[in-house]
């Protein structure tokens, strides 16, 4: 890891915190769950942690939807308890990065609440989009804008003598009103909570819908409604990729910099931006804005080998051109996992999905720059499809009533131990259970098993972290493609270097002879098998 700016070739693990290990028996995760967990992610090898939002919060959303953003939630534990991770992370030389959620919080928030008792027209709604509505008695929403998550994204509120009144902006649900960054109370208070961490030692932010916060200030019809219709599509224009938005940013990196210049400890920025074009995306990346911003497309790409190759080099070329490094990630919170995605149409967990995992999790290793991996992919752990409709908490399904990219699946319970559920992930009495149900399957997947098998998907990526860590061909630093035949990526880091991944179902001659360092599934010297990537020195 480049030990001066080192977030440029680091990898960070995603901590989803009420699925990773609870410590109190209420089925939830915490943060002293967390905190117990460290020693098993220094042993693989990651470089920081990423915490989902454990701030006060009715849940709505999973903490997406905050209602206090300088305070922890009883249920995750409370600011001495985030003292003591945050000590244990440092002890350890792990990062900590706050997930920071800037367009929206939660309807409870107490300046919405403020908001629905004031006015129209007061500084209070200033704050929050409000606009008249439409129609006879303004009963029709202003704009034709939809949320992401499913239905209009506007909400018409009762005024506080009992007549209907003004209605207010949610880009995602009801519960989560978005800010009118255009009022300066909203970037103030921002600055308050990033100062408020930042204090308490964290390393940096993951920003939340990082292209969003500014709307268009007339709030005009979106041109294209039905696009904008479907969910969780950042199609309209009006509402997102304001070109204000890098304004905000310039100011939270000069924040930043205030506190490196302190101490010289670097904090970074990392957007979640989702914008059309590598080129857009680059504009995020500018040297006095953010850090870095996921580059999402690697995860978006089919499992083929041109998909591969084109958003990698485009990545490359606009995003890496920019002086930033690029950002990879092949899963999330909010994606349905690996295995699972490069399994389908097959059954969750089928042979083909992990190996195709297991073999783009090698590839992304060896790519110059960061990378960041989400809770359970080392596991190799597949999306539980077949949740019952009575548990799933997802706002999507309950907008929508449609269980078509809801995602719960890929935020089940960790499996740490055992051979039925609980699986180790709650330490209370016998019988509790976890906030989502754990399938009987789990216990294939379990750290302690996998640990213990040095041909599971966990001594992979710890290898790979390894192996990125001693040598200096990876991480940051250049890449270039190298000749292979139809259905097969390679290319070369550094002057000996190679990696070589085959998408295609029969073996091929591995572009170096000898045996690899390390492969994602059995490759005997001279053989690439299919789905499979291998790293080699070429000497």
């Amino acid at each position: 890891m480049n030990r001066q700016h080192w977030w440029r070739d680091a990898v960070i693990y995603q901590v989803y915190v009420r699925s990773f290990l609870d410590s109190t028996g209420d089925g939830i995760g915490d943060l002293a769950g967390v905190r117990a967990g460290l020693p098993y992610l220094k042993k693989l090898g990651v470089d920081g942690i990423w915490l989902s939002p454990f701030y006060p919060s009715p849940q709505h959303d999973h903490g997406y939807d905050v209602a206090d953003y300088r305070d922890v939630d009883p249920v995750f534990g409370d600011l001495a308890e985030f003292d003591r991770l945050t000590a244990a992370a440092r002890r350890l030389g792990v990062k900590v990065l706050l997930d920071i959620v800037p367009n929206h919080c939660s309807s409870e928030h107490l300046w919405f609440r403020e908001a629905l008792a004031a006015a129209p027209g007061g500084p209070e709604r200033a704050r929050f989009h409000f606009a008249d509505g439409r129609g006879p008695d303004g009963a029709e929403p202003p704009n034709n804008w939809h949320a992401m998550f499913g239905g209009p994204a506007w909400t018409r509120v009762t005024e506080p003598d009992g007549s209907p009144g003004q209605w207010y902006l949610h880009m995602f649900t009801p519960e989560q009103p978005d800010w009118n960054w255009r009022d300066p109370d909203v970037a103030a208070d921002f600055d308050r909570t990033l100062r408020f961490w930042l204090d308490r030692g964290v390393d940096g932010f993951r920003i939340d819908v990082a292209a969003g916060l500014f709307k268009h200030p007339a709030l005009p019809d979106s041109p294209d409604p039905e696009a904008d219709a479907r969910t969780r599509d950042s199609v309209n224009p009006l509402a997102w990729n304001q070109p204000e938005v890098h304004d905000v940013w310039r100011h939270w990196r000069a924040v930043c910099e205030e506190y490196t210049a302190r101490d010289g400890r670097e904090r970074l920025l990392v957007g979640e931006v989702s914008v059309p074009t590598a080129r857009e995306h680059a504009r995020y990346v500018r040297a006095d804005e953010l850090h870095q911003a996921f580059f999402f497309d690697l995860l978006g790409a089919p499992w083929d080998a041109d998909a591969f190759r084109k958003v990698i080099a485009e990545a490359m070329q606009d995003i890496a051109g920019t002086g930033s490094t690029v950002t990879w990630v092949l899963n999330n919170h909010d994606q349905v996992r690996t295995v699972t995605r490069y399994g389908e149409p097959a059954p969750e967990g089928s042979g083909l999905g992990a190996a195709r995992a297991r073999a783009a999790a090698l590839l992304m290793l060896a790519l110059p720059g960061a990378a960041y991996i989400y809770q359970g992919e080392e596991l190799g752990l597949p999306e539980v499809i077949d949740l019952p409709d009575d548990v799933l908490t997802d706002p999507i399904f309950r907008r929508t009533g449609s269980r078509a990219r809801i995602r719960d699946g890929c935020r089940v319970p960790l499996p740490w131990s055992g051979h039925a559920s609980p699986f180790g992930f709650t330490s209370g009495a016998e019988g509790a259970k976890p906030w989502l149900p754990q399938p009987e399957y789990f216990a294939e997947y379990a750290t302690h098993r996998a640990l213990a098998d040095t041909r599971s998907s966990w001594h992979l990526y710890r290898d790979g972290l390894q192996l990125r860590s001693a040598l200096p061909q990876l991480g940051e630093g250049t890449l270039s493609w190298l000749d292979t035949q139809p259905g097969v990526l390679a290319f070369a880091r550094g002057d000996d270097l190679v990696c070589a991944v085959n998408f295609t179902a029969a073996p091929v001659p591995a572009p170096v002879p000898g045996t690899p360092l390390l492969a994602s599934g059995p490759c005997p010297p001279g053989v690439l098998p299919g789905s499979t990537a291998a790293w080699w020195i070429d000497s």
